[in-house]
């Protein structure tokens, strides 16, 4: 015998042994061919079964599927019971088989649902109607669902179902399938599913991934309901997923322009800038300039007299000042309070400052040196103790406040080192030279118009004060 006629007769043989299924029955087989809406499966029997193509849950050819069987002729098998009246057989099969039945609930009881599956009265409870707490129980009364039998006694007296049972297996299938998408910098479309202080809860298509606050807009976002509301459409990128814990971190701020990029050109060096302040720290003021771009104002960077703690710069007061420094690439911005120089102050400064000249300077701070007096914005000077009128033990800081008013003398002009020493006492000297010589000027203009001479003058004011 050759081996077609050794097939052949295996074949017959098989098939003279072969049980035709029956309703209930389960079939196992391989995937042949697909046309249209029917997939054919191989089972062994002489023909094959057919099985909706909506029911193959992302097989192909060549795939094994599993299901009931619903009608004989032909044999038609299906993943879920949908039979008007089905017998306490048939339903015992796919309790064991885990197979899905359609039911349709007729009325509320206590604790759950009367729900008629296949001619047979079942019960489901309130809590297996649904994944989450049900707001409206009502609502499912005279509806049909696919359930899962959960217990069911021999007579058939006691049939318990579950809808959530279901759901939460389709659930693990979608979130299985979603998570195969999900991977570092993949840009997907989710719905905001919850809300919380923190961020907001996307749901990925089975799976949620978290949008932190800080990763919902390149500016500063203190409410995230300001941004995403609850079933709100939004397309965010993965920027984090870890797999050992399933945590998904996501980001939208990727879909706006990067504020920084141009921002030279928005706020240049030296240029005046009006913005709230937005945080404080131990080292300066936060200003927040336009959405996403803040600002740091150092301590050394406020008004003259000016404390950080001072009500005018509270957190949400509106400041103006110029902007000292621009990094885009490091996203650092430096700015003042106080006027600055935008060229540099020191170029051709000796010429406008020389030794001798005496100026009103501001007293910028009062430390152990002496007093630090700014004569414009950038060029600073140092007065001495020495060249201070202050008593033995008096405390310069209380005497020469930031802010206030100086009159100094140019002593020195170090322009290399960038160094000017002042001086207090030689300005007061220079005024009362100054006093002096128009004092002489004065009498002597007044000698040569009265004709007297200088002691006659003095004499004669001197009786004027006594009278």
């Amino acid at each position: 015998m050759d081996q077609s006629d050794q097939n052949f007769s295996e074949a017959f043989e098989a098939s003279l042994n072969f049980k035709t299924p029956e309703q209930g029955d389960v079939l196992q087989g391989t995937i042949v061919s697909i046309s249209g809406e029917d997939a054919f499966v191989s089972y062994g029997g002489p023909t094959e079964a057919v099985m909706s193509v909506s029911e193959l849950e992302g097989k192909e050819l060549g795939d094994t599927v599993e299901g009931n069987v619903i009608s004989t002729g032909p044999i038609r098998i299906s993943r879920k019971i949908a039979l008007r009246k089905a017998s306490l057989d048939v339903l015992k099969q796919a309790m064991n088989n885990g197979i899905p039945v359609e039911g349709k609930i007729g009325a509320r009881n206590k604790g759950g649902f009367d729900v008629s599956v296949g001619g047979q009265r079942a019960f489901c409870p309130l809590s297996q109607i649904a994944l989450g707490k049900v707001e409206d129980p009502d609502s499912f009364v005279g509806k049909t669902f696919e359930f899962k039998i959960i217990e069911m006694s021999d007579d058939g007296r006691k049939l318990v179902i579950s809808r959530t049972a279901l759901l939460k297996e389709e659930a693990a299938a979608k979130a299985a399938e979603a998570r195969k998408a999900i991977a570092v910098g993949a840009v997907m479309t989710g719905k905001v599913k919850t809300i919380m202080p923190f961020g907001a809860f996307v749901d990925l298509g089975g799976v949620e991934g978290l949008l932190h606050v800080s990763e919902m807009s390149r500016r500063r976002v203190n409410d995230p309901k300001e941004i995403v509301s609850i079933g709100q459409e939004v397309t965010v990128k993965v920027i984090k997923y870890d797999e050992s814990t399933r945590k998904i971190s996501l980001s939208m701020k990727d879909q706006e322009p990067d504020p920084w990029a141009d921002l030279p050109d928005r706020h240049s060096v030296g240029s005046q800038f009006t913005g709230k302040v937005v945080r404080a720290t131990d080292f300066g003021l936060f200003v927040e300039l336009e959405p996403g771009i803040d600002g740091l104002v150092h301590l050394s960077q406020l008004p003259l007299g000016l404390k950080a703690n001072d009500p005018s710069l509270a957190i949400g007061s509106s400041v103006s000042g110029w902007v000292r420094e621009v990094d885009p690439e490091r996203r650092r911005l430096s700015l003042a309070l106080r006027e600055i120089s935008v060229n540099d102050p020191w170029e051709n400064a000796a010429t406008k400052y020389p030794v001798g000249r005496v100026i009103e300077g501001t007293v910028e701070r009062a430390s152990g040196p002496g007093v630090f007096v700014q004569l414009e914005p950038g060029l600073t000077g140092l007065v001495p103790i020495s060249e201070l009128s202050v008593p033995p033990g008096a405390d310069i800081a209380r005497l020469h406040k930031p802010g206030a008013k100086l009159t100094v003398k140019i002593m020195n002009f170090d322009a290399e080192r960038k160094r000017i020493s002042l001086s207090h006492e030689a300005a007061k000297d220079s005024a009362s030279h100054n006093d002096y010589v128009q004092y002489v000027s004065e009498t002597k203009a007044a000698e040569n118009a009265a004709g007297k001479s200088a002691i006659a003058l003095a004499m004669e004011r001197a009786m004027n004060k006594e009278k």
